[in-house]
């Protein structure tokens, strides 16, 4: 059951980082765009130059935050990693029981010792 959760899980995370990849490769140019411009920005010396890469950034900075949905995604991308870690957590433990068939032997092995 607890699989089925997280396969329901993932699949939400799934359509939701589809639906929000756009915007997310709109601020992902964006924020490449205001770091060259403010890099550029504090590079130049003339007036004009700086005035010019402040429009630059300022418009920059606008295209950044009209792809806020963007956000959305990169929690979806966290939710799925999350989701991944757990199911292979989950499939390593069942694992690690199957394997060793004396498991059960030396816990009561140790409760033994122990009394």
């Amino acid at each position: 059951m607890k699989k089925f959760g997280l396969l329901i899980l993932g699949g939400f995370a799934a359509v939701i980082l589809l639906a929000n990849l756009g915007p997310m490769v709109g601020l992902a140019i964006s924020l490449l765009i205001l770091y060259y411009a403010a890099k550029e920005f504090l590079k130049t010396d003339s007036t004009s130059g700086k005035v010019i890469w402040g429009i630059i950034a300022l418009i920059a900075l606008s295209a950044s935050a009209s792809n806020f949905p963007a956000v959305v995604g990169l929690a979806a991308i966290y939710v799925l990693y999350v989701v991944y870690k757990k199911w292979n957590e989950e499939k390593s433990v069942e694992q690690q029981q199957d394997e060793d068939p004396f498991t059960s032997f030396e816990k009561q092995w140790a409760e033994l010792k122990r009394n």
